[in-house]
């Protein structure tokens, strides 16, 4: 009968779905909350007056703060345009996005979880080439006439609210951009040592706050990312070896798998926590590890995205960078794969099974891990700080 078919079908993608959410609940709440510890006392302003210019230290400084930032694809471009706005290089910029999609704890956690530490790392190894690559690259992409015609764009465009109204955004990504503007040194004036924070509740409640800000942006992303996954699950193997040429002499496959990632990632368009469940799925199904990785870098330029660099910087620049990351994203997943295979780090033998991928529920560590999660996560949430009622509008 096709209805029941069909009925079985949803049933167990959702089923898968729900699994999956269940095998990393912990470690996002986890991420989480290191990532708003990072953001409610890391001193703001001060890295952002160090932004400005091109050359390695600024791009350096970019990429550890977008490290320490939420994981947000799109806060990410918000916060960066904002920056560029104010001053920072293109590559400043840029560094900043791809290192707040790449370098933050929540992905390494669950991509660990799902399918090995040697994602992780090689996650962020990649995220690091991505950036060094896009400093070296950028002027043949974008010469000094349009970044700073882009630039002008940029500033023109009023924050108009595509980011706020796009995921609800918790008010602390207005707050995080904005400080410079106060007149204020942002997060530099309580600058007490880490012990003074711990002991402070203000100090607390400005992490629950940063805490509920990346809840209330990424909730969508990381539920969408769960359900394609279950669904796409439910292609079977057979589907994905059709997509890759496996049995061409190397590096053909690498290759095909590195250029071929992004352009399911821009089809799947899920923010880059969201983007890991399924890149679970592609490992299962047969993609090689180069593709796993161009897909994982790839969420920076997904459709919706690429509507919004065409909004803040104008269309011939948002075509170019477009194009740049790309490229950086095709090679830094060739890089990282090649380095690893030499190293015989890739991950041999038989692929996990879906089942693997999407694990049980059962008596066991993950069910202790997963409660505590829940306990740390009704805790950071009723953290608030008494004097912020409402976000403050720019």
């Amino acid at each position: 009968m096709p209805v029941s078919g069909a009925l079985e079908v949803v049933w167990e993608g959702l089923r898968d779905s729900l699994l999956m959410a269940w095998e990393v609940w912990w470690a996002l709440v986890l991420g989480f909350a290191i990532s708003a510890m990072v953001q409610a006392w890391a001193p703001r302003a001060r890295v952002r007056r160090a932004l400005a210019g091109s050359g390695p230290r600024p791009v350096a400084m970019a990429t550890g703060m977008g490290a320490a930032s939420s994981s947000c694809s799109y806060a990410a471009v918000a916060i960066a345009r904002s920056l560029f706005a104010k001053g920072a290089s293109a590559a400043s910029a840029l560094a900043f996005q791809f290192a707040s999609t790449n370098l933050v704890w929540e992905l390494g956690l669950v991509l660990w979880v799902l399918i090995g530490w040697q994602f992780a790392l090689a996650e962020y190894l990649g995220g690091v080439a991505m950036i060094a690559l896009m400093a070296l690259a950028l002027r043949a992409f974008v010469p000094a006439r349009l970044e700073a015609r882009a630039r002008e764009h940029a500033r023109s465009v009023r924050e108009d609210g595509h980011h706020h109204h796009h995921h609800g955004h918790g008010h602390h990504h207005g707050h995080d951009v904005g400080d410079g503007d106060r007149g204020g040194d942002g997060g530099d004036g309580i600058e007490r040592g880490w012990r003074g924070r711990l002991g402070s509740r203000e100090a607390w409640a400005e992490v629950g706050d940063c805490f509920r800000g990346d809840w209330a942006m990424l909730y969508r992303e990381i539920a969408l990312g769960f359900l394609l996954a279950g669904f796409v699950a439910q292609l079977g193997n057979g589907f994905f070896e059709g997509l890759f040429i496996v049995s061409a002499p190397a590096p053909w496959p690498a290759i095909e798998s590195a250029l071929v990632g992004p352009l399911i990632a821009v089809a799947s368009f899920v923010c880059s926590i969201g983007n890991v469940p399924l890149a679970a799925v592609l490992w299962s199904g047969g993609i090689g590890f180069a593709g796993v990785l161009s897909f994982l870098f790839a969420d920076l330029i997904v459709l919706p995205i690429v509507l919004i660099y065409r909004k803040y910087y104008g269309r011939e620049y948002a075509l170019r960078t477009v194009a740049l990351m790309y490229c950086t994203m095709v090679l830094a997943a060739l890089l990282v794969a090649a380095l690893f295979g030499a190293l015989g780090l890739i991950p041999t033998g038989p692929r996990p099974s879906a089942a693997d991928v999407f694990g049980r529920v059962a008596l066991d560590y993950k069910l202790v891990l997963n409660v505590l999660a829940l306990i740390v996560f009704a805790g950071a949430y009723r953290l608030r700080s008494p004097m912020r009622i409402a976000p403050s509008i720019q």
